[in-house]
């Protein structure tokens, strides 16, 4: 699924968190090469299979640690813009609140699931807000 951004924010990597995925990559660089080798060398099948599961292994869990990171950043920004567009009387409070509240716990695949939870909310705010918008007076 991918993250469509309304208004496209650019969202920083941690310092750390790059260093990670740069470091995992460059293991990976090296298990790929080391895996050349072995097959030029007539290795093993076994053990080339071994070394190809491990560098998908860390291939994933560098890929999930970005996307971890870049979901978790995106439905925050949702959630703050959807807490400042609902007036308190919304109709969605409730799932606004426990989104909030239950934020820090989520796995990336409820991530994907309470980002488009929170668009649809966002989106029934507009209308919501579009619809009772309050004339403005005149000085």
């Amino acid at each position: 699924m991918a993250v469509n951004f309304k208004n496209r924010i650019k969202l920083m990597l941690p310092k750390d968190l790059t260093k990670d995925i740069i470091n995992r990559l460059n293991s990976i660089k090296g298990q790929v090469e080391g895996i050349g080798k072995m097959l030029a060398e007539g290795k093993d099948p076994e053990q080339i299979l071994v070394q190809f599961k491990a560098a998908q292994k860390g291939l994933d869990k560098a890929h999930y640690l970005l996307l971890d990171e870049v979901y978790r950043k995106a439905l925050a920004i949702k959630i703050v813009n959807t807490v400042e567009a609902c007036p308190g009387n919304c109709g969605s409070e409730d799932k606004i609140e426990y989104i909030q509240q239950q934020f820090p716990f989520f796995k990336l695949d409820e991530l994907t699931d309470k980002m488009q939870e929170i668009s649809e909310i966002e989106k029934r705010l507009e209308k919501y807000n579009s619809e009772n918008k309050q004339p403005e007076k005149k000085k």
